[in-house]
């Protein structure tokens, strides 16, 4: 019997800072996360960064939690009951960090008499810190607890023309009668070591502006190329000027250089020395808006807009359970159903 496990960030259970807490630590102790010798990670996390950062955490998603809970936990579900509803197939949720787990999603099929399980990680683009540690966690826990499983995972779907028509066509609807100067596509910022780490020819990741451009076997696993053909993607499917467009990435952490342009330089850039007034932005690194895309996007990327001269700040919404979208993922589970 074949069944499907789509698979999410997380979120904490709560916006108590313990709950907070305990969420961070699973997420910042993950090696592919933060990939630095364990002693090194488990001093910077454990020593550091939970005895500094939840409160704070925990304050942003107070921000934007909703009466049911976290927004994308709410928003996975309700991508779930309506995936769930165009197939015969069961459709169990799980999130990397947090609750519902992995192993409780795969425990969930396997109950249902489920041997065939097709794994989508809800990430359009491949990331070391993403897809992977996904992949790989699934794994282990089949190999210990699920011997007699067998596991199909979806790859990177940044540029199959069904996700792009889903994500272009939803950008389009938002921005149909709003007013805007500039579309800004951020996508959550990586560590430039994940990207040479991730690269398979172990030579053709240079991160110098013409690497990504260069055709090479290397792009299966770059993030960097995948979230910039995201955006040249979108731009044809939608027809844009590509002087009206531009990418960045968001949500760096600590000293390392992670991947620029950085987001928040860049909003405040677009309307101080640009002299954008008016700024649209995309997130789709993300298909469930959360705290990236509904705190340090809407509220703090708009404040910042708006402090350096901006006069409209508009959000696109993720993908999160829109109609084609749950029509595209049907259209896959339906070919691995009959498969």
């Amino acid at each position: 019997m074949k069944g499907v496990l789509l698979v999410n960030l997380g979120s904490p259970d709560s916006t108590d800072p313990k709950d907070v807490k305990r969420y961070l630590g699973e997420f910042l102790m993950d090696e592919r996360v933060i990939d630095v010798p364990y002693w090194f990670r488990s001093f910077l996390v454990k020593g550091i960064v939970l005895n500094t950062r939840p409160k704070k955490s925990a304050a942003a998603y107070q921000k934007i939690w909703w009466k049911e809970g976290s927004p994308l936990i709410v928003l996975s579900e309700r991508l779930q009951d309506k995936v769930q509803a165009k197939t015969e197939l069961p459709v169990a949720l799980a999130m990397r960090y947090g609750n519902p787990s992995i192993k409780s999603g795969l425990q969930e099929l396997h109950d249902k008499g489920v041997t065939e399980v097709l794994l989508i990680p809800l990430y359009p683009q491949f990331a070391m810190a993403t897809t992977e540690t996904i992949l790989v966690l699934a794994e282990e826990l089949r190999k210990e607890f699920f011997p007699n499983m067998k596991i199909t995972d979806v790859p990177a779907f940044y540029n199959k023309p069904e996700y792009i028509s889903a994500l272009s066509n939803s950008i389009k609807d938002y921005l149909s009668d709003k007013e805007y100067d500039h579309i800004l596509f951020s996508y959550h910022g990586v560590p430039e070591r994940h990207i040479r780490k991730s690269d398979i020819t172990k030579s053709h990741c240079k991160i110098d502006g013409s690497c990504c451009n260069t055709p090479s076997p290397a792009h299966e696993f770059c993030y960097r190329h995948q979230c910039l053909q995201t955006t040249k993607n979108v731009i044809e499917a939608l027809d844009l000027n590509e002087e009206n467009v531009s990418t960045s990435f968001q949500s760096r952490l600590g000293v390392d250089p992670w991947l620029q342009p950085y987001t928040d330089r860049t909003i405040v850039k677009k309307a101080e020395k640009d002299g954008i007034k008016k700024l649209a932005i995309v997130t789709p690194a993300f298909v469930s808006d959360c705290l990236e895309t509904l705190e340090e996007i809407a509220m703090e990327g708009k404040e910042e807009f708006l402090e350096a001269g901006g006069e409209e700040f508009h959000t696109v919404p993720c993908i999160n359970d829109n109609d084609e979208w749950v029509a595209v993922l049907s259209k896959w589970i339906k070919e691995f159903s009959d498969s």
